[in-house]
């Protein structure tokens, strides 16, 4: 059984692969940001692990193909994240990787903050808080058009300062819309500081389990349990499921991680060749050790 992944099943990715596609995943990511010299590194960093369970497991889709009616489809709320959803979207095949070096770029389709003039992407996003309400009007579409599509979005943690989220929150669990999941970035940054200092969210879990959705609490860097919760959150009926993925600002680069000033900064040649050392390092390590 396929599910559009130009040959790979809905059978798990191995191991393998997931760790060399989120090494390259990273290094693109940081590359483009220098070529741009302006972006978002730390949440780019953080939601890789993310992007790649979708794309590479659950989500259903074409590349060659991208408006197949039969796709699954995912809005990226948190849309200045973008240089993570295009790099993951290019190295699936959406689009040829040199294209990334155009990040920013006059004339480049790829924006600052997702586009959907970009194959694969669904919604023109970074307007913070929108990004549910768009997806919970996709999920009610497919159900009026008896379709079996399952919508995700992906939110930061700090766009839950936004009260739009909480009404389609609400919206969502009203309605009952079991083929939506939604998934929190949970850094613990956002652009000014860190989330507890600015608005804490915590019980973070306990609110969206008492606006009636299935909440689930999953380490964001961990493939395996990325992918059981996107396993449980098809099998939940009657509500939908949010994902609250833990992960670290900045994630793989020792100088980015936890840093507030990474929110919305790109590296300069210096700082871009101490971090690709830094992953080149991680990696061989990790793969020494497998």
């Amino acid at each position: 059984m396929t599910n559009g992944l130009e040959g790979l099943t809905t059978e798990r990715p191995s191991s393998a692969l997931l760790k060399q596609k989120a090494y390259e995943v990273r290094r693109d990511i940081l590359t483009m940001l220098h070529a741009a010299g302006s972006g978002h590194a730390g949440g780019s960093l953080s939601e890789v692990e993310i992007l790649l369970s979708l794309y590479y497991y659950k989500l259903r889709n074409d590349p060659g193909n991208p408006r197949w009616e039969g796709r699954d489809k995912f809005v990226l709320s948190k849309g200045h994240c973008c240089p993570g959803l295009y790099t993951v979207l290019a190295h699936r095949g959406f689009f040829h990787r040199e294209e990334l070096l155009t990040f920013r770029k006059l004339g480049s389709r790829l924006q600052g903050h997702a586009y959907a003039g970009v194959p694969g992407v669904e919604a023109s996003t970074g307007s913070l808080g929108q990004g549910l309400s768009i997806a919970n009007g996709m999920a009610i579409a497919a159900r009026h058009d008896l379709t079996d599509t399952r919508v995700y979005c992906l939110m930061g943690d700090g766009e839950l300062d936004e009260g739009q989220i909480w009404e389609a929150a609400m919206s969502a669990s009203f309605r009952h819309l079991d083929n939506l999941c939604g998934i929190v970035d949970r850094n613990h940054i956002q652009q000014d500081g860190f989330t507890s200092v600015i608005k804490d969210l915590e019980p973070l879990v306990q609110k969206w389990e008492a606006c009636g959705w299935h909440a689930i609490s999953v380490d964001g860097h961990n493939l395996s349990q990325l992918m059981d919760a996107l396993d449980v959150a098809a099998d939940t009926k009657n509500k939908p499921t949010v994902i609250m993925a833990q992960t670290i600002k900045g994630k793989g680069v020792s100088f980015m991680e936890n840093q507030t000033r990474w929110h919305g900064r790109a590296p300069n040649t210096e700082e871009l060749e101490k971090a690709l050392a830094e992953l080149d390092t991680a990696y061989r390590r990790s793969i020494a050790g497998a």
